[in-house]
């Protein structure tokens, strides 16, 4: 009886072990999960960020161009370039406050993955009562 009640504690123990052995290698399954959905919306909000400077650089740089020749015809032509520069340092100062709002959005922790590890622990604590 003795015999038969060790090896059932025994059971039980690898039970508790291999189950929660499957549990962190969930976890661990679910962080790089995590982690990657992070990754690609880091990667899309640089790409975005990138993206939008080099197409602006060009695109603006022209039209400033442009804009400093047509004020020269009205301006002297360090006032004409200096409406242009300010005029552009407000569109910079646009586009680098939508990049930092799509980096803020990015979240590098797992919070998935430490919840569930918070309630796997709660769970191991209840069974081994």
């Amino acid at each position: 009886m003795a015999i038969e009640r060790e090896r059932s504690i025994s059971d039980v123990v690898q039970d508790i072990i291999r189950n929660v052995q499957e549990m962190l290698r969930s976890e661990v399954r679910l962080a790089k999960t995590e982690l990657r959905e992070e990754a690609v919306k880091a990667k899309t909000a640089g790409a975005l960020l990138g993206g939008g400077a080099v197409s602006a650089f060009f695109a603006v740089f022209f039209l400033l161009l442009m804009t400093v020749y047509a004020l020269t015809r009205v301006l002297p032509d360090w006032a004409a370039a200096l409406i242009v520069a300010a005029f552009t340092a407000i569109v910079a100062a646009l586009m680098l406050t939508a990049g930092i709002k799509r980096f803020k959005q990015v979240h590098p922790t797992p919070e998935r993955t430490v919840e569930n590890i918070k309630e796997n622990v709660e769970w191991v604590k209840q069974k081994t009562k």
